[in-house]
């Protein structure tokens, strides 16, 4: 995920500081002139890593931290507190009037198909319209992926201007009750004077309330850049930044409220049309500094599992009743968090150590374990004291495995039963009144 570099270099730093039982001004400085060469490695704006260190800095050197007696503590709080007004203090939602919003920048079909998601489970009636007429394949995509989210998309076509989708896609959301009209505009990986200008044109000729810019966090500064002149030349209501659990040093995600003041309102997590955050800039400041987002692992687990199939998993590992069904449907529960290095990744306390051994899982041997399972009959599934030795060669043929592998999982399967038995209490506790978190490994 973007951040663990930093993460981790914040973290070392932090730990000296915690390991002192008094900070003089000197470990201040020594401690910031670190935390400042690690925000500029992120690729955080050399402008806004000069005015945080120099905020930190004034407020670590106070009489409250000095006399604390626990200083190191209290420097980390300032830097979580500082982090938190950089990126906009408070999280901002897509307010609703009557108009349309504008998706612009790169990646931006894909998440237009995101937020229509979003918004149709917050209870909205979305219409996703087609005005990117230039890129290949474009309405296609979008069909596509509102079919997928179960939202309508309007489209006329590549032979008509853009600004005349527009216009025809309102009257048709006044028609068919269609509260939300999102616009999926051009997009361009650099700005040029003749997709302002089309822009420009909509929002003349129709009632535009958000524009919303759509940038890759891989880009770096450059997305910073590029959200600064959009800002400028047409104005930008939030950001939506993507690819945020990619290979990147996440210096963007710092930097575009403090250059464009403009808050950002999404993050892509992943290339599913689920894989969309809302920004809330204090758990990413928790997520920076190491201090993991329980919260928002919670609100996965609420939103993906289901809460009848919770409740049968729960009574079945209070019974020792645990048996191939119930592995392959904890598979798909984890998948549905998006996997264990994503999980791994929002709890506290999580070194870089464990979550690179999570995120290196071999995705082939999850596959072998499937397979090993899918070669087994309903009966056997259910009821793995069948499996006898004939049964587990013929298994092991039909899975493509050795028959090692196929012993191997049974045992592990024994194992975890008589584990889950032991700890009913741990497994089956309640997460808030929608979801339960019942995972068997």
């Amino acid at each position: 995920m973007a951040f663990d570099s930093l993460s981790e270099k914040l973290q070392n730093i932090f730990k000296k500081l915690r390991g002192k039982g008094r900070l003089s001004a000197d470990d201040v400085k020594t401690a910031m002139k670190e935390v400042k060469m690690a925000l500029l490695e992120a690729d955080v704006n050399f402008k806004v890593v000069k005015q945080f260190v120099n905020t930190v800095s004034e407020r670590a050197v106070g009489q409250d931290v000095m006399s604390s007696l626990t200083p190191g503590q209290m420097v980390i709080k300032i830097v979580n507190e500082e982090m938190v007004a950089l990126m906009g203090s408070e999280t901002t939602e897509i307010s609703f009037v009557p108009g349309a919003a504008v998706l612009q920048g790169a990646g931006k079909t894909t998440t237009t198909a995101k937020i229509a998601g979003k918004l149709k489970e917050k209870g909205k009636r979305p219409l996703l319209v087609a005005c990117d007429v230039y890129r290949p394949a474009a309405i296609k995509q979008l069909q596509i992926n509102g079919e997928k989210q179960g939202v309508p998309v309007f489209e006329m076509g590549d032979n008509n201007k853009p600004v005349d989708i527009a216009k025809a896609a309102l009257a048709h959301a006044q028609k068919n009750n269609n509260n939300v009209v999102i616009l999926d505009t051009a997009g361009r990986l650099h700005v040029d004077e003749d997709m302002m200008n089309e822009l420009k044109d909509i929002k003349e000729a129709v009632n535009v309330h958000q524009t919303i810019l759509v940038v890759d966090a891989m880009t770096g500064q450059d997305a910073v850049n590029v959200a600064s002149t959009f800002n400028e030349q047409i104005g930008i209501d939030g950001v939506v930044l993507t690819k945020l659990d990619g290979d990147t040093r996440g210096g963007a995600a710092l930097s575009i409220k403090a250059v464009t003041g403009k808050p950002i309102l999404y993050i892509g997590m992943g290339e599913k049309l689920s894989d969309l955050e809302q920004f809330y800039p204090d758990r990413m400041a928790s997520r920076i500094l190491g201090m993991g987002d329980v919260l928002t692992l919670i609100e996965k687990v609420q939103a993906d599992f289901d809460e009848e199939k919770a409740k049968e998993m729960e009574r079945k590992l209070k019974k020792s009743e645990f048996d191939f069904n119930d592995y392959l449907e904890s598979f798909k529960q984890v998948k549905k968090l998006g996997g264990i290095g994503k999980m791994l990744n929002m709890m506290p306390g999580m070194n870089s150590q464990m979550k690179n051994a999570a995120d290196n899982v071999d995705e082939k041997q999850i596959a072998r374990v499937e397979a090993i399972i899918y070669s087994m009959t309903p009966a056997e599934r259910a009821n793995p004291k069948l499996l006898n030795p004939s049964r587990k060669n013929r298994i092991a043929r039909g899975a493509g495995v050795d028959i090692a592998e196929v012993n191997r999982l049974v045992k592990q399967q024994e194992q975890m039963k008589k584990m889950m038995k032991q700890l009913p209490g741990m497994m089956g506790g309640k997460f808030g009144k929608k979801g339960r978190f019942n995972l068997p490994f």
